[in-house]
């Protein structure tokens, strides 16, 4: 690992903002072992950790898999001059509600 590995390791776990609110959860009993085994795999990171990872990277991978849903409302055109049509799928929805839930979050953390 060079030191440019290690800032970059830095940078990632630490752009996040956590919020106050925990979350417990009962695992499967196969989701429970894969985490045990990479908790075992990688001593230095904590359970707390690669569950947060890990479902951030989900969450992520949810939102990507929303299907684009064309509207009929032209919010753009692209270099060539054609329209690029809203998306009226789950992902604007998505997106507003996600927001709207951080800033309740970082209030919540306020008080």
């Amino acid at each position: 690992m060079t030191v440019k590995d290690l800032i970059d390791v830095w940078d990632s776990e630490a752009h996040g903002e956590l919020s106050g609110e925990t979350y417990q959860v009962r695992l499967p009993l196969d989701t429970a072992a894969k985490l045990e085994a990479l908790v075992e795999l990688f001593p230095l990171r904590t359970r707390e950790q690669f569950i947060a990872e890990l479902l951030g990277v989900a969450l992520d991978d949810v939102m990507s898999s929303f299907p684009y849903v064309q509207g009929d409302k032209v919010i753009a055109r692209d270099e060539e001059g054609d329209p690029m049509f809203e998306d009226v799928g789950h992902t604007p929805r998505y997106l507003e509600l996600v927001h709207r839930h951080i800033e309740k979050l970082r209030s919540d953390k306020l008080e």
